[in-house]
Order: structure tokens, then C-alpha cells, then sequence
């Protein structure tokens, strides 16, 4: 059993940063794809970011490239979202999530651990 528990959310402006924190329990965070996913109101959840537990390889959804970045630190069991530029439609719950596999990554039925979310709200 893995557990998650996200935190960093909060409110900023157009043009600003956050950055969400991710910890997991556990002692095989190492051997996990970690997952950014957020939902919006009325909204879809919909994929952000990820990262691969093999050669840290991190994907990324279109409308977040060259603004978000996805990071882990195996050694403090945490994964990070630097998020930068951000839009008023960035706005949504954040979720973290975590699966044992590499592939398909942006899928979230992938996934078998998720966070409670952290609400990032962005105004203009």
C-alpha cells in the first residue's frame, strides 16, 4: 500500500510559480512512475505530468510543456511539480499518483495510488 499526500497548492497570479510536493509512505517509492493530474470544475481529470521509475523520463500534456517540470528525490520519497507562467486555466485540483508500470502513462486507469489533491487557483 502506498499512500500520497500532496501539498503546495494555493492562491497566485497569472505570471506567477507554485511548486506542488508529492510525499509517498513507503520504502519502494524508487520503483514507482509517479503522476501530476489535475481537475478542473465540471471538468474531466485530466493528465499533466509524469515521471518514469526507470531513467527518470518525464512526459508532459501539450498545454503545460516548456512551463511545468516534473522531478522526484528518491532519497525524501517525494515528487515535485515546478510550476511556472502560470494561466487562470491552470486552475484546478492537483492530484498526485503512483503505478508500478512505465508505460502509458498519461492514462489515468494506470494508476493504483492517488493523493487526496491540492487546490491551485490562478487568477488574471
Amino acid at each position: 500500500q502506498v499512500q500520497l499526500e500532496e501539498s503546495g497548492g494555493g492562491l497566485v497570479q497569472a505570471g506567477g510559480s507554485l511548486r506542488l510536493s508529492c510525499a509517498t509512505s513507503g520504502r519502494t517509492f524508487s520503483s514507482y512512475s509517479m503522476g501530476w493530474f489535475r481537475q478542473a470544475p465540471g471538468k474531466e481529470r485530466e493528465f499533466v505530468a509524469a515521471i518514469r521509475w526507470t531513467f527518470g523520463l518525464s512526459y508532459y500534456a501539450d498545454s503545460v510543456k516548456g512551463r511545468f517540470t516534473i522531478s522526484r528525490d528518491n532519497a525524501k520519497n517525494t515528487v515535485y511539480l515546478q510550476m511556472n507562467s502560470l494561466k487562470p486555466e491552470d486552475t484546478a485540483v492537483y492530484y498526485c499518483a503512483a503505478t508500478k508500470r512505465e508505460l502509458r502513462l498519461g492514462m489515468l486507469e494506470v494508476y493504483d495510488y492517488w493523493g487526496q489533491g491540492t487546490q491551485v487557483t490562478v487568477s488574471s
